[in-house]
């Protein structure tokens, strides 16, 4: 089986506008080499970007990686939050150059281990009423409303294109402590997602949760039951407004 990750894949500049790199993609090939037995999912909204691996025999988890993305002089640059094929990565900022022809993007640039040229095709650029980059800031116990403020060590949820991925990391220790993502529905204040891969337990890939959500002061008030049937209650915010790196 052909392994695609010797190299980081997850880099990608551009001269498009912003807006047409958004969605959820999915790697086709690298330097005219096809991806096979492995899938390769990245989600970009709203400035920041991440992206899951599993392998498609097993579902098991492969790597994750992702953090902010900014547009400056025609080119995307990218800059690591988190990256669990190598930790020492994070922190680093990358440019690459895109062309987009319908649905694909060619990404095209130079690593430490040669050229790099990857085909990606875009699996869709729908939105709803989640589609966002979300980090959570509260949590309700015994009908009580608990809030934090977001520090180096965050969990993230991005949501769009009709696919969702939560990371859990600590951007200063260069830790992980875990992802999921797949795809998701979100309509009449029902939300319902479907597990793709999950780093923690791929026995869990192919199960669906429902949950309810509303969209309160710009918020993302999520509740059901776990994974474990207990009953939870969660608030998300705008990463943006939730999270402010310190200085």
């Amino acid at each position: 089986m052909k392994k695609f990750l010797a190299i980081p894949l997850l880099f990608f500049a551009c001269s498009l506008a912003a807006q047409q790199v958004e969605g959820a993609w999915k790697l086709l090939s690298q330097n005219q080499v096809s991806v096979t037995g492995q899938e390769f999912i990245k989600i970009y909204q709203d400035n920041y970007f991440a992206f899951g691996v599993k392998n498609l025999a097993d579902n098991s988890f492969v790597g994750a990686g992702g953090g902010p993305f900014s547009l400056e002089s025609g080119k995307l640059q990218e800059t690591l939050d988190f990256f669990t094929m190598n930790p020492e990565l994070v922190g680093t900022v990358t440019s690459f150059e895109v062309s987009r022809a319908g649905n694909r993007l060619t990404l095209s640039a130079t690593t430490p281990k040669g050229p790099l040229v990857e085909v990606w095709e875009q699996i869709s650029a729908a939105s709803d009423d989640l589609t966002g980059n979300w980090v959570i800031t509260g949590r309700k116990r015994d009908d009580q409303v608990q809030r934090s403020t977001p520090g180096a060590r965050r969990t993230i949820k991005i949501l769009s294109g009709g696919r969702f991925q939560w990371v859990a990391f600590n951007s200063e220790t260069r830790e992980f402590s875990g992802t999921g993502g797949g795809t998701y529905t979100a309509q009449g204040g029902k939300y319902v997602e479907t597990i793709s891969f999950f780093s923690r337990d791929n026995s869990r890939v192919g199960a669906s949760l429902g949950f309810d959500y509303r969209i309160i002061d710009g918020e993302w008030h999520h509740s059901g039951l776990s994974s474990q049937g207990q009953p939870i209650y969660e608030i998300w915010t705008p990463y943006a407004k939730g999270y402010i790196p310190a200085h």
